[in-house]
């Protein structure tokens, strides 16, 4: 009962954050195995918080001084997990947004090649590159009298 009210408020912290990600959970894009590890997260973070001398057991037993050494090293842990995580993401939606600004700027210039040129003008253009091409394969070449020897 001493610590009553400094472990309710970590649990309503630690709940809120819980509820908090569960509405947005059909907004956000997680990754079922970031969901399942945020709620382990909250479920050990409220065993932690109503029996502080268990982690001060599993501290023991894993080498470390003290309960909350531990929980620091985690946390140092899931800080670098989630600056990576973050660093990645944002590296991902460069590239999306660098591939998308491409693809509109030759989007926009063929269509501004096309304005400046006219419509009908383009296709014309194409038409006449086909038959030229066609037109030059249809011509047989002329035989030189050198390579008939035979």
């Amino acid at each position: 009962m001493k610590y009553f009210w400094i472990q309710l408020l970590l649990i309503a912290g630690s709940v809120s954050m819980a509820l908090m990600f569960i509405r947005t959970w059909g907004q956000a894009k997680n990754r079922a195995w970031k969901r399942i590890a945020f709620s382990l997260f909250v479920i050990v973070n409220v065993y932690a918080v109503l029996r502080p001398t268990d982690v001060t057991w599993v501290a023991h037993q894993l080498g470390v001084g003290r309960g909350t050494d531990l929980v620091l090293y985690v946390m140092v842990l899931a800080m670098g997990f989630l600056t990576l995580n973050t660093f990645l993401r944002f590296r991902s939606l460069e590239k999306k947004i660098t591939d998308l600004a491409r693809t509109v700027a030759l989007s926009e210039g063929a269509r501004h090649n096309d304005a400046r040129l006219g419509a009908a003008v383009a296709p014309v253009v194409a038409e006449t590159v086909v038959a030229e091409a066609v037109v030059a394969e249809a011509k047989p070449e002329p035989a030189d009298s050198d390579s008939v020897k035979a």
